[in-house]
């Protein structure tokens, strides 16, 4: 096996050595879907915007939840990843749709 197997083994696997790319979601995402389905068909005002404050909590909680108990690297990566781009979207108010 060489050094490119390894870590990418590494990377991938969790402690038990199964290959773990993307598991059941779980509460968090769930909620972070339903919410989001709902905010982008609801009509613009307040149910709107508390489904997306909703939704933001959620899908943050996941992504914190994968970077610090993450099943392998890999995880933990996608879970910083979404974290970044979470606080991106917040700071530079990125908008999911125009109005």
């Amino acid at each position: 096996m060489n050094h490119w197997q390894q870590a990418l083994g590494w990377f991938f696997r969790d402690r038990e050595g199964r290959i773990v790319i993307a598991q059941t979601p779980n509460l968090p995402l769930i909620g972070w879907a339903i919410l989001w389905l709902a905010a982008f068909l609801a009509p613009p005002g307040p149910w709107e915007r508390l489904c997306w404050l909703f939704g933001f909590g959620f899908l943050f909680t996941w992504a914190y939840l994968e970077l610090t108990d993450g099943a392998n690297p890999f995880r933990r990566c996608l879970g910083g990843g979404v974290l970044l781009g979470l606080v991106a979207w917040h700071l530079y108010g990125i908008s999911v749709r125009s109005r």
